[in-house]
């Protein structure tokens, strides 16, 4: 099966980016294109037929599986970015990360009001960003539909963070 394989390239980074962090590199499954392409499958059966018309990516790795599912099936994709990085009005929300603090963006106009929308990056760990992700998609006028991962780190229970939204991860250890 598919999830089999991906799970056995994704390979682990012991103390990186600090000691102690076992790091779960996808860069294996992203440079296989048939992983790549059947990573790609198993997030377009998540969400299609589901009314979702935009997948909203969080940078910078959530924007590579986002392009692709959206030219598959045919939707618009919104960048979540790091502070400073949209060149339009922006909704902007600070949180907390395991290892300092960061703040996201998005478009104030990305969204028409209550458009259905997939959420994706991946990795979910401790749920911080896709939870400051979730609240800017709201305040764009969003709602969020599917949350999708590739990898979850269900032991960090980043799920409690997202209260109870669909979620999806191909991956979890």
């Amino acid at each position: 099966m598919s999830v089999e394989k991906i799970t056995a390239a994704i390979r682990d980074i012991p103390d990186f980016p600090k000691e102690g962090i076992l790091f779960k590199d996808i860069t294996p499954v992203l440079s296989d294109p048939e992983l790549f392409k059947m990573t790609i499958d198993i997030f377009c059966e998540q969400i299609k037929d589901k009314g979702i018309t935009k997948v909203a990516a969080i940078d910078a790795r959530g924007f590579i599986f986002a392009g692709a599912i959206c030219d598959r099936l045919n939707m618009g994709m919104v960048l979540i970015r790091k502070q400073g990085k949209l060149p339009y009005k922006t909704y902007e929300e600070a949180y907390d990360l395991e290892y300092g603090s960061n703040t996201l963006a998005i478009h104030q106009d990305s969204f028409e009001e209550g458009e259905k929308v997939a959420l994706i990056d991946d990795l979910l760990a401790t749920g911080g960003t896709a939870a400051v992700s979730v609240s800017l998609i709201e305040k764009a006028g969003g709602e969020v539909a599917k949350i999708l991962f590739l990898v979850e780190l269900a032991f960090l229970k980043g799920r409690e963070k997202l209260g109870d939204h669909d979620i999806f991860a191909s991956v979890i250890y």
